[in-house]
């Protein structure tokens, strides 16, 4: 049957969470449903993309990935599935599809919202629950929706590039306060070019060198290093960077609403020499 997973940012404090499976249940018991995540910061897209990203692609072909992110932005007029690299995805139309993926899906239908309902978390649910059974039931996915609508399309978040600089932001603190850069491997690599570099942050801290573990340094020393995900991260052995150097994860809220000197704990810059 098939596999389903759940990545929200509705915690874990009260009943939401649990109501979302309860109702997934109701409509198929043979779902299998997986967490990926319900402790994402509200209103914070490069994170929510960041760990999506990161997760899908491990999943098996054809899972559905119900996302239930900033899904009360706006008004909802529809919700969005997509499939793309033989995955399914569900979400609010708020621009978070095209950052999870990078571009846009190579199908989107909107699923329509009953005009005089309630449309709540748990109305949300059924609505992609719903979607999800109608497909194991081998209807087609073009005859369950409204086939290549018109729906919020928002740019994932980019590093900065020059000849000798990348610009990067952070995206992520995790459970360990380790800071995540929106710098992969790959792009590092093409603009260093054999150079030597300098990974700085807060003026006067720099790094000069990608160690592959934390164990290549000592206790309490910095370092960076690319995760598993394959971007940078910034690191203290047994100690955490983001509280210690008072770094902070970017958002759009940050850039919208924050003066410039906020975004300065936002950011990690490389020079190439």
């Amino acid at each position: 049957m098939a596999l389903l997973t759940l990545t929200s940012d509705i915690g874990q404090q009260d009943y939401l969470v649990g109501a979302v499976k309860g109702q997934l249940a109701q409509i198929n018991p043979a779902f299998t449903i997986l967490d990926i995540s319900h402790d994402l910061s509200p209103f914070n897209y490069p994170q929510a993309a960041y760990v999506c990203r990161n997760a899908i692609k491990h999943f098996p072909a054809y899972t559905y990935h119900l996302i239930m992110v900033n899904m009360f932005e706006k008004k909802p007029e529809q919700l969005l599935l997509a499939y793309h690299n033989d995955q399914y995805l569900l979400c609010a139309d708020n621009g978070l599809l095209t950052m999870i993926l990078e571009g846009r899906p190579e199908m989107v239908i909107g699923l329509p919202l009953d005009k005089t309902a309630i449309k709540n978390t748990l109305y949300c649910t059924g609505v992609m629950g719903r979607a999800i059974q109608e497909l194991t039931n081998g209807s087609r996915l073009l005859d369950i929706g409204t086939p290549d609508p018109p729906f919020t399309e928002k740019n994932h978040l980019r590093p900065v590039f020059g000849d000798s600089w990348i610009e990067g932001q952070i995206i992520f603190i995790d459970h360990f306060e380790n800071v995540i850069v929106n710098i992969t491997r790959d792009e590092f690599e093409e603009r260093r070019k054999g150079r030597s570099f300098r990974i700085v942050f807060k003026r006067d801290e720099i790094i000069d060198k990608i160690s592959e573990s934390y164990a290549d340094v000592g206790e309490g020393e910095k370092l960076a290093l690319f995760n598993s995900a394959g971007y940078l991260e910034i690191a203290i052995q047994k100690g955490n960077a983001a509280g210690l150097f008072g770094l902070q994860g970017f958002s759009e809220q940050s850039q919208n609403q924050y003066l410039q000197s906020r975004l300065f704990y936002q950011t990690i810059k490389v020079f190439f020499e």
